[in-house]
Formats: C-alpha cells, structure tokens, sequence
C-alpha cells in the first residue's frame, strides 16, 4: 500500500492516492497514523477531515469514510497520538500526550494535510467532529479556513450542564474515578471509560478531569486561551446532539459549545434513534455501519444545503 507523509503547514505535500495509508507530522516532530479514502472516480469535489471522539480510533469512522468518498469528497481519517495507529511501541504510561497536544497540534496537522489535498482548484473543505473532535475544534490551526462544520455529540464537558444523575456521575467521574484509576494503572484503561473506546495515555486523562472540573472547560484554562480560534469561524456550524446520549453529550451542553461560535451560521439539531430506525444510538451509535447511511444522510443534508460549494 503506498505511504505519503505530510508535513506540518498547508500545501507542503502532494495529495496521497486513494486508500492510501499516510503519515501527518504534527509541528513537534511527532508522527501520526492517517488514512485518505478518495471519489471512486479519483476526481474529488470537496475535501473532508473526521476529527475522531477521544479514545476512538480512526478505523470506527471508515464505513462513513467510505460513504463520503462515494458522494464525491475526499476524506482524511487519522489517530490522535497515543491512539492506535499513532500509539508508540513504549507502555502506555510513558506516552507523555495531553488533550491539549491533540487539538493544538494534532488536529492542526490533520487540517495542514487537508489543505494540501485542496491545492490549487479551491476544494470545499468540510470539517466533522465526533465528541472530542468537535468540542476542541477551535483550538486547531486553520480551522477558520473551513467551509463548513459538522459536530456530533460534541459538548462543553462540565458537570453543571448535566441534567440530574448524569452531573452526579460527570462529577464523580472528573473529581474521583479518572484520578484514582490513573493513579493506579498508570493510564485510563478503555474499560474505565465506558462506551469501548481504547486506553488513554495519563496525561490526557488527567487533563480531561483537570478540564472537567474548571467552570468553562478548557476554554478557561489559561494555556488554551493563546490557541482559541472560535471568534475566527464564520462557516456554517451545524451541531448534533442525539436524545439517548445523556451521559456524555446532553442538549444543554451542546447548546454551550454552539454558543462559543459567535460569529458563524450556527444551527442546532437533534437526532432520535427512531429517526434512522434504531432502538439506540448513544454517543456512539451514529457512525456504526448500522444506521449507516440513513443517519448520515440525516447529518450531511443540512449542512450540504447551508454551503452550495457542497452540493453534488
């Protein structure tokens, strides 16, 4: 299978091949694994990014990945450091990432790749964020050159936005049970986290619950500040939340990150399970393979509507 690594800054690279496995180099130095699926026809009309929840690799989204591909984009899939494919061989409690090194310089040198892939003709951009990949969205270099934003289950992650039993167990998780499990383990073990994401390294973890337990998340956190880019996005923004997802991405939370967008076409949107003909959904759910392309039809509609560069 053919490799191509990008460099860190837009248009450094030439695009990769479809199906191609690649490499992105973040602005220190660090490489991380990353996969194009490309039009059948090779003669892409937009490009798209898929910016991955915290803890989930980029193998999840390839059935979605395929299904752009099919409607003409092509689609960057990659693993935060640490994760999967960009997990180095060392024990995991060694690996020295942190959520903010995942959205300052990961997600900069995915969207980096994803302007070298426009080159010359000007190809839409379209962004879409699943949980993490959503929330830190405006910390990433180049952001506000998107032409439009899609978030999942994306989510200001403070307790005080949880209704009822969820904030109960938010707190408990961000205050008491992240701290002690990686404490002891030495990292967040998937089965800590629920929802079978994979391990995470410690000092993502800890940053998680340092974030989850300051009033305004990480957009209060001092070192972040220097990186927020909200202000700058002027793309339509189109947020989901999904109504049997509580636990980690209820609607008040949502409605905390759409407001961040201060400057953009913001819609909010709600899909129920029984919108796409499941029982569940969860966080989860929209990106498996079932509900497919009946839930994906749902996120792409609006927004392919909002930006006419989109359309087919």
């Amino acid at each position: 299978m053919n490799t191509t690594t990008f460099a860190p800054g837009a248009g450094r690279a030439a695009a990769a091949p479809g199906g191609a496995q690649i490499t992105l180099l973040a602005d220190d130095g660090r490489a991380l694994a990353a996969t194009w699926a490309e039009p059948p026809s090779g003669s892409a009309r937009a490009v798209a990014v898929v910016h991955p929840a915290a803890g989930v690799p980029r193998g999840y989204y390839r059935a979605f990945a395929q299904w752009l591909a099919g409607r003409g984009y092509a689609v960057l899939t990659y693993d935060y450091r640490g994760i999967a494919g960009s997990r180095a061989a060392a024990p995991l409690r060694h690996e020295r990432a942190t959520m903010r090194d995942w959205a300052v310089l990961d997600m900069s040198a995915a969207l980096a790749a994803a302007e070298a892939r426009r080159g010359g003709r000007g190809l839409p951009l379209l962004l879409v964020g699943h949980s993490f990949g959503g929330n830190s969205l405006g910390f990433a270099r180049g952001v506000e050159r998107a032409d439009a934003i899609v978030t999942v289950a994306s989510q200001v992650g403070e307790a005080r936005l949880y209704p009822g039993v969820h904030r109960v167990v938010t707190e408990t998780f961000f205050r008491a049970w992240l701290p002690a499990v990686v404490g002891v383990v030495g990292h967040a073990p998937g089965w800590s986290l629920g929802g079978g994401a994979q391990p995470l390294p410690p000092g993502v973890a800890r940053q998680w619950a340092a974030w989850g337990r300051r009033r305004g998340w990480a957009h209060a956190d001092p070192a972040m500040k220097a990186h927020s880019s909200w202000g700058a996005i002027v793309a339509p923004v189109h947020l989901w939340n999904v109504t049997d997802d509580l636990t980690y991405a209820p609607p008040a939370a949502v409605d905390a990150l759409a407001a961040l967008y201060r400057n953009a076409a913001v819609q909010r949107h709600t899909l129920a399970p029984a919108d796409v003909g499941q029982r569940r959904l969860g966080h989860f759910g929209v990106f498996r393979r079932e509900p497919g392309a009946r839930a994906w039809e749902r996120l792409l509609a609006p927004i392919e509507q909002a930006v006419p560069a989109l359309r087919r």
